[in-house]
């Protein structure tokens, strides 16, 4: 593991030194999907509150708690041995950096106020979600194995989805065996799944919680699966389900489906720009008249949504080892049908790999594991 530690911070160092950083301050929180970039530092898993990493160019980094967590999570499941309690991080940050220029992760989404407040003007804040992702979004072979690990949990939980759907029940009654599944599995609280639901063979593109909505023979069901395993890498699985038959814009939204599955996997090559990607995968769409709505792809990792994103104008260049979740999500011109299937690939030199190698359909619910 020593080994994977410092080439995780030879990576981002490497990155501050390019962007001309003395410092940088990494914030997570206990807000599903943002707890990872901590993890990613410092092997802490966030129970509850929040947590910084402070990891400077040169010397040794720390981790900063606010004080009232000190008895919550593992704190000697970090590797970094400077762990600080204080009332206020902002504070106690401030003092480390004063004067510096320090990057900051998580800026505009996870730092919290009083501890912005606090370093504001005590040093030159950069915002730098995008240079700390970019440094993190190549993998090891420890954390490619994490990834396929998570790949297997999620796609066996789509099965699990499969085996207990059924026009009649709820929603939340199909999903409650997947998540326990998880939960058994070593997901833990590391699962964000949700399902999108409609009638007449087209789902409504709006994302919601499982609830106490009973299936009806002829909706159409998007089970939104997102989970990280033991290893805590967040991937991403799941297909369509429609016990009748699909509309008519569904049945076209397929078609453009197959395309960007058969597309992607030319596209999503090391040496091609996001953008390019971006604009091959959702070609198919475009041309049949859809709307895009949630991003088409994103990198992915300890943290859920990480960038470089798969979509217009971004230029990143794709490299080798690299995890995408893609899932262009088509929406019918009059808003009324969406289709939304996901999938966890690997970039590679000679092209896209889908990890999960789930069947590319919409499923009726009759379908058992191959």
């Amino acid at each position: 593991m020593r080994e994977e530690i410092d080439r995780r911070y030879g990576r981002v160092r490497q990155a501050m030194a390019r962007d001309g950083l003395d410092a940088v301050i990494v914030s997570g929180n206990e807000y599903t999907g943002f707890e990872g970039a901590v993890t990613y530092l410092s092997g802490f898993m966030i129970v509850h509150r929040y947590a910084y990493v402070l990891l400077p160019l040169e010397g040794d980094p720390s981790i900063v708690f606010p004080r009232e967590a000190t008895y919550v999570g593992e704190h000697g499941t970090s590797w970094i041995e400077d762990q600080v309690f204080v009332d206020r991080p902002g504070e106690w940050l401030a003092d480390r950096v004063r004067g510096k220029r320090v990057g900051v992760y998580g800026l505009d989404y996870v730092m919290t106020v009083r501890d912005y407040t606090a370093l504001d003007g005590a040093a030159e804040l950069i915002p730098w979600d995008v240079g700390y992702d970019h440094a993190r979004a190549v993998k090891s072979e420890l954390e490619l194995a994490s990834v396929r690990d998570s790949v297997r949990i999620n796609t066996e939980g789509f099965w699990v989805f499969l085996e207990h759907f059924a026009p009649g029940k709820s929603e939340r009654e199909i999903l409650a065996p997947c998540e326990r599944y998880f939960v058994e599995q070593g997901c833990g609280r590391l699962t964000m799944d949700m399902v999108l639901t409609g009638p007449n063979g087209g789902a409504l593109p709006e994302f919601k919680i499982a609830g106490d909505y009973r299936i009806a023979a002829t909706d159409m069901v998007l089970p939104s699966l997102e989970v990280a395993g033991a290893g805590g890498h967040w991937v991403e699985v799941s297909r369509a389900i429609c016990p009748g038959e699909p509309n008519d814009d569904t049945r076209r939204m397929m078609d453009a489906y197959d395309e960007y599955y058969a597309i992607a996997r030319d596209a999503l090559r090391a040496g091609a720009s996001a953008h390019d990607v971006h604009r091959a995968v959702s070609k198919g769409f475009v041309d049949r008249g859809f709307k895009l709505g949630h991003v088409t792809g994103h990198s992915i990792g300890m943290t859920m949504i990480e960038f470089p994103k798969i979509g217009e104008g971004d230029e990143a260049e794709l490299e080798a080892n690299m995890i995408f979740s893609m899932h262009p999500h088509a929406i019918s011109t009059d808003g009324q049908s969406c289709l939304y299937m996901q999938d966890t690939w690997l970039v590679t030199e000679d092209g896209g790999v889908p990890l999960a190698d789930l069947p590319m359909h919409i499923y009726d619910g009759t379908e058992v594991r191959p």
